[in-house]
């Protein structure tokens, strides 16, 4: 019986592996770039007064990224704000492997899809070849049913890849099919 592998997993270790390779002239397979982890992020301000915000946040990022997602807590008092330190001020969750390639296939194939009047995503890297996008609405999620929203909140995506460059990175991305603005 053969195991499951994730159908980017395979695209990336049969062609975009190898399409790198000749594109960068890398002497080894091993320094071709590959995305090591996908970070999910989600900021709540108002989570300050209403703590029932941070419960429904951590269900819809954990259904969204197929794995528990936690709680982050704040690390200073802020009075403007009204912060404490130690409150629950938003949501994480780190995916590697197999699930990080799950996620990518989704958002690329369903989500990114369903955003109203899609044009493609700007190309802002880090200067090291990671990528960092936001999503203004967790809503073009196919796993996020409209009816049970209470608030629609907005995500920050992070890419952290092995890339030595923004132009290594952004080869690497687009060999994965991913929407940028031309």
């Amino acid at each position: 019986m053969e195991s499951y592998v994730p159908t980017l997993k395979k695209l990336y270790t049969e062609t975009i592996q190898a399409n790198l390779q000749k594109q960068f002239g890398y002497k080894s397979k091993m320094q071709v770039p590959r995305i090591q982890k996908i970070v999910i992020n989600q900021a709540i301000g108002d989570a300050v007064a209403d703590k029932k915000l941070i419960d429904t946040a951590v269900e819809e990022i954990s259904l969204i990224a197929g794995q528990k997602a936690i709680p982050t807590y704040s690390k200073k008092d802020i009075s403007n704000f009204k912060l404490r330190k130690g409150m629950p001020i938003g949501v994480r969750v780190t995916l590697r492997r197999d699930k990080m390639y799950e996620f990518l296939e989704r958002l690329i194939c369903t989500a990114l899809p369903r955003i109203r009047d899609f044009q493609g995503i700007n190309t802002k890297f880090d200067k090291r070849g990671n990528f960092t996008f936001g999503i203004t609405e967790q809503i073009i999620f196919p796993e996020i049913e409209v009816d049970k929203i209470n608030k629609l909140m907005g995500m920050d995506i992070t890419f952290v890849t092995s890339a030595n460059t923004d132009e290594e990175g952004f080869a690497l991305l687009k060999e994965f099919g991913f929407p940028f603005k031309k």
